[in-house]
This record gives structure tokens, sequence and C-alpha cells, in this order.
């Protein structure tokens, strides 16, 4: 293995770039976790930094999953406390207020999968690679929040047929089932993530932070209490000096420059 960081953070212009680094395949094993957490935890701080791109440094794998080598060797609380590591950096993505979005332009499997599930959105490179979720292959199911984040993305049944039969898919099918919010060639991604951050990163902080969380916080409560928390999160924007340069900048026609205040 490649004495690099098996995971770095870098951040310019708004936009923080966490890139996996773990040769061959960006298997993970514990390490791996917490220094994606630290990344996690240090690009959420940092005020400057408005989205987050998640990204492979290695061709041809976005993320193996866990190092199977290092699983099978390890006992099983050795395993619990890499399993919790990884936990811990997926809650840390959907507890923040910043869109993060995983780029994927290669292989996605097991725990890899998970990453980008639990981020806010997930871009595709068309190619010739494979997203699943195989664990039942090994006697196991997902454990990082795999079965929970399939079902609301692609819905129980479909998930359901994944999950049991441990069946891998293309980027094609994950975009027609939902799992992938673009496909986009090859030739054009780079091109298409930037223009996707960059609009991002010059957003309004909070009003992205309070759609995410009316997004994953309300799709867990009943419609009523949904719409309740939907009320309280736009109510608390009317008065921010962001939203007075929105309409501002709407009424001058220009572009507005918000400043997350």
């Amino acid at each position: 293995m490649s004495a690099s960081k098996p995971v770095t953070l870098e951040s310019r212009d708004g936009v923080g770039f966490i890139a996996f680094n773990r040769p061959p395949a960006n298997a993970y094993e514990i390490g791996f976790h917490r220094r994606f957490l630290e990344a996690i935890q240090t690009a959420d701080a940092d005020p400057a930094t408005r989205v987050v791109l998640v990204r492979s440094a290695i061709p041809k794998f976005f993320c193996a999953g866990a190092d199977i080598k290092v699983f099978a060797a390890n006992s099983a609380a050795e395993n619990q406390k890499m399993v919790e590591a990884a936990r811990a950096a997926l809650a840390a993505i959907e507890a923040s207020g910043k869109p993060f979005i995983a780029c994927i332009e290669g292989h996605a499997l097991g725990g890899g999968l998970e990453i980008a599930m639990a981020c806010d959105l997930r871009l595709a490179a068309r190619g010739d690679y494979k997203l699943g979720l195989p664990e039942v292959q090994l006697g196991l199911i997902p454990g990082n929040g795999g079965t929970q984040r399939l079902a609301r993305l692609v819905g129980a049944s479909r998930a359901f047929e994944l999950l049991v039969c441990g069946r891998n898919i293309g980027p094609e099918e994950a975009y027609r089932i939902g799992l992938v919010n673009r496909l986009i060639e090859p030739a054009e991604f780079e091109a298409q993530v930037t223009q996707l951050a960059t609009t991002l990163a010059n957003g309004a902080p909070l009003a992205l932070a309070a759609a995410k969380r009316a997004v994953r916080e309300g799709i867990a409560l009943p419609l009523p209490d949904a719409l309740k928390l939907e009320a309280r999160l736009v109510d608390e924007l009317y008065e921010t000096e962001d939203a007075k340069e929105g309409f501002a900048a709407a009424v001058e026609k220009r572009e507005p420059k918000f400043k997350g205040t």
C-alpha cells in the first residue's frame, strides 16, 4: 500500500475535495475511516468551504468497501470498531449542513457504495464498472446504513432484490433506478462536476442547509410533521441577510452574493 495518506482534503474557491487514495482499490480499514471523519469534520467547520466533493484518486475504483484481508484477520471486536468508525463518518456527512457530492468514476461496492449513498448527491460517469452491496455473499448484510439508505433511494422492493441477490449493477442501471442523480459522459465529467460544485458554492449556505435538513429529516416523518418542519425552517430564513440579498439581487437583476448570515 502507498505510504501516502489514504484520505486527503483540499479546499479552494468554496469547494472541499476529499480524495480516497489507498491503492489498489481504496479498500478501507479503521485508519481510513478515522481520517475520513477528520476530513469531513474539518470541511464542515470551515466557513469558506460550502460544498464538498468525495472522490477517488485511483483509476477504476471509487471505493471497494472494507479490506477483506484486514476484516478476516481481525477479531470480532476489532471489526466492530471499524464498523463504528465507518458509521461515525457517514453520520457526520448527514449531520453537516453542507452538500456532499459523491463523484463516482469506478467501482463502488459494499461499504464504498454506502459512502456514496450517505452523500447528498451522486454523480456517475458512464463506464464499465459496478455498484452494489454484495455482503450477502459473505454471509452478512450491509452494516453502515446500506439497507436503509438504498431502500430510501430506490424503493423497498428493488432494494430488497439487490440486497438478497448481492447483485452488482452498472452505472446506467444505477441511474435508471435512481441510485445516482446524473449519468455523465467521461469526457464531460470533470466539467459538469465543477459546474455543479461552483453553483452550490455560490448558493445561500443557510438555505442549502435548511433544504438538506428538510429532506433528510422530513422523509422520516408523517407528512403533517414534515410540513411543520419545513415551515419552521423557512420561517428562520426570512430575516436572514442572505434572504434580503437574494430579493435585492432579483430586483436589481444581478447575481446575488451570499455570505451565510
